[in-house]
């Protein structure tokens, strides 16, 4: 029988997958106002300068966060403080990301997005780092040694 996580840690996979989630819908969103971003672009800056291409970056962007969190995520639920550290970072370069955007004056909607994204990731790290998951990773590799 295995042991049971403490709400913390399914919290924490919960704030995960609302992370994914969101990237996911800001990703559809760049793909339907593609012709908005290139015309902000275009009004920001000077004249003869390409405008990025901004939907294969952006999905190509979601697919490897989403993959690596969701890999990430399995080896959390199993104990591994490891993926609790990934994680961490994981989060840490995402709100990185997302200050970025926010620099960029992009549309409102993908300001609402890249805030709920910010304030997603402060709390997986709160939930990352929370005593009774701690405890649980503690458990976990307690378990394995003794094996």
């Amino acid at each position: 029988m295995g042991r049971q996580r403490p709400a913390s840690v399914t919290s924490a996979i919960r704030t995960q997958l609302a992370l994914i989630g969101v990237g996911a819908v800001t990703t559809l969103l760049t793909v339907v106002q593609e012709d908005e971003l290139v015309r902000i672009w275009l009004s920001r800056h000077p004249t003869g300068i390409e405008p990025p291409v901004f939907v294969p970056v952006a999905v190509v962007l979601f697919f490897t966060f989403a993959l690596l969190a969701a890999v990430l995520v399995v080896f959390f639920r199993g104990g591994h403080g490891s993926a609790r550290v990934a994680l961490t970072v994981l989060a840490g370069f995402i709100l990185l990301a997302m200050i970025a955007v926010l620099r960029l004056d992009p549309p409102v909607l993908f300001v609402a997005l890249a805030v709920l994204s910010a304030l997603l990731d402060l709390v997986l790290v709160f939930f990352l780092w929370h005593k009774d998951t701690s405890e649980f990773l503690r458990g976990a590799a307690l378990a394995a040694h003794s094996r």
